[in-house]
């Protein structure tokens, strides 16, 4: 049976992730409150802005600016967009 939470983006019950993405307090609270569907949806929100925005993850403050971007995005706040950046139309 697929563990299930109350997805803190999507506000629903969904199929949670199967082991916490970061080591520490931070990777609990996702596996905790993130499912798995806003977790992929970040990764590709995360690659683009890497892309787009030439970030160094060698870099502690483009590291950081994503950490605060990734709060963002999952607390439903307003997050970085890639520029020039139009979502497919459904």
């Amino acid at each position: 049976m697929t563990r299930t939470v109350n997805c803190r983006k999507y506000k629903q019950e969904l199929p949670g992730l199967d082991r916490p993405p970061y080591p520490g307090p931070k990777g609990e609270d996702i596996y905790n409150n993130v499912s798995r569907q806003a977790w992929e949806d970040w990764q590709k929100h995360q690659t683009m802005l890497i892309n787009e925005r030439r970030l160094n993850m060698m870099n502690a403050e483009d590291r950081k600016f994503l950490q605060g971007e990734m709060d963002k995005f999952f607390s439903g706040e307003d997050y970085a967009q890639a520029e020039g950046y139009v979502p497919p139309s459904e």
